[in-house]
């Protein structure tokens, strides 16, 4: 085997063990599953040993393959810390940046800001996950996820894009139809929309606070693991929904959703903020690039946040 070639097909291992097929290895590479195979076989030939036990169900690493998964696994994020920290120094904007954020972030804000970056930087490529879940920068090898609200204690190195703010929603439909809540405790009358798989730490308890006992028999009329789908139904009339700030502002500033309760709702607990993390103390330039383009695009103040006058006002009669 050649040596020159041995952490590519390592790199390789280890991405199949991970995802648990050729296929799925070839589908992020954009290269064919025989090819995905080959290097596998090469690097078996090259230490003597079988590395997986290949079946139609599943491949399993053989003891020599779980051998070379733990120790190659620091190996290889060696390199690629090692990498980043060389293209830090000459300023680069190339490789391939690796962000995770939630999905309607990721929509809205992320990809024009990696529009823009790549157009200047023709050497970037990106790949981006939109994901609910918490991803970690250091497990997953990540060069940056973008979180909202509260961050808890971490190694991480936080960034801060803006302010994050909880606000409280309904369509002038529905409130036509339903009347307008003037407290807290007037919810238990109404129609409420809720997040599903709060991993992002949000949820109607933040507002209810003490009005919680009222609301115990409450029932949400309508349940999504997705903000833009819960958006789209508070712009339906479901019901009222507690939404970021980055999810409906600019509804709010066009009309077609009316914001609820302000004050109430803001002294529900510190607002926290929309931050970018990361694990290197030194980021490379493409991240640091990557941060001022998305930076350019949420704007100060965030582009949610610039409301007209009427929508300030309609604000107000919460």
């Amino acid at each position: 085997m050649e040596n020159v070639r041995f952490a590519e097909y390592l790199s390789v291992f280890v991405e199949v063990c991970r995802l648990g097929s050729f296929s799925a290895v070839a589908r992020r590479r954009s290269v064919t599953h025989s090819s995905i195979v080959r290097q596998i076989d090469a690097l078996e030939a090259g230490l003597g040993v079988p590395l997986l036990t290949r079946s139609t169900r599943a491949l399993v690493p053989t003891s020599a393959g779980q051998l070379v998964l733990h120790r190659a696994q620091p190996v290889l994020d060696d390199l690629v810390d090692l990498r980043a920290e060389v293209l830090a120094l000459t300023g680069a904007v190339s490789g391939v940046l690796r962000i995770a954020c939630l999905p309607t972030f990721g929509k809205r804000y992320v990809v024009p800001a990696l529009d823009a970056l790549m157009s200047e930087h023709p050497e970037l490529n990106a790949e981006l996950d939109l994901t609910e879940r918490i991803a970690d920068p250091v497990t997953e090898r990540l060069d940056a996820v973008i979180r909202a609200g509260q961050l808890a204690d971490s190694s991480l190195i936080a960034t801060k894009l803006a302010p994050h703010e909880m606000r409280l929603v309904a369509s002038p439909h529905y409130l036509a139809k339903s009347g307008r809540p003037k407290s807290i405790a007037a919810l238990a009358g109404h129609r409420l929309l809720d997040k599903m798989h709060r991993s992002d730490a949000l949820g109607w308890s933040r507002v209810l606070g003490n009005a919680n006992q009222q609301l115990a028999g409450v029932r949400d009329v309508f349940r999504c693991d997705d903000f833009e789908a819960l958006r789209e139904a508070a712009l339906s009339g479901f019901g009222i929904a507690l939404l970021p700030g980055w999810v409906v502002g600019q509804d709010i500033a066009a009309g077609s959703l009316r914001r609820l309760l302000a004050t109430e709702v803001g002294a529900g607990g510190e607002a926290g903020g929309v931050y970018v993390l990361r694990a290197l103390a030194e980021p490379p330039a493409k991240v640091t690039a990557f941060i001022a383009s998305l930076r350019t695009v949420v704007g100060s103040p965030p582009i949610w946040d610039r409301v007209n006058d009427k929508a300030k006002s309609s604000c107000s009669e919460g």
